[in-house]
């Protein structure tokens, strides 16, 4: 099984960035623990993040006939992107959208997730963890 692990805006910046909310991991943290994760499972990994949309879209793009599985953050732009939201209904791909923090108890206006509309599943508030879940969930979307 091949998966793509997609993280939006700034994401690069975990750790740094409001850690009350998203905790004190790094970045690199969060890449080796996902890469591990997919490593002890015998999954196949890419791992990609930008703070740039079309650079989001365009990697989703890419992932068509070549990944069976895509996790995503989208970041900021959950709340914005419809070129995010068509680029994944395009693909066809079984897709499930992370948040670090529990975005239903943040602000008004990340109660909104255009991403969402083309997800298999949703999973928000459980850390880094969520990453893993989704990972899990769509493994065991792949066995008989």
């Amino acid at each position: 099984m091949k998966i793509l692990v997609i993280n939006g805006p700034n994401l690069n910046m975990l750790g740094i960035r409001e850690p009350a909310h998203y905790g004190r991991e790094t970045y690199a943290d969060l890449v080796e623990k996902i890469q591990a994760h997919c490593d002890s499972k015998g999954v196949q990994v890419t791992l990609f993040q930008s703070n740039h949309e079309g650079a989001l879209v365009d990697e989703i793009q890419k992932a068509y006939g070549t990944m069976d599985g895509i996790v995503i953050n989208p970041g900021a732009y959950t709340h914005t992107s419809i070129a995010i939201l068509d680029a994944v209904k395009s693909v066809n791909i079984p897709t499930v959208e992370v948040h670090i923090s529990k975005v239903e108890e943040r602000e008004e206006f990340r109660q909104i997730s255009y991403v969402r509309l083309a997800c298999v599943k949703t999973i928000t508030g459980h850390g880094t963890d969520g990453y893993l879940e989704a990972i899990d969930y769509l493994f065991k979307g792949e066995q008989p």
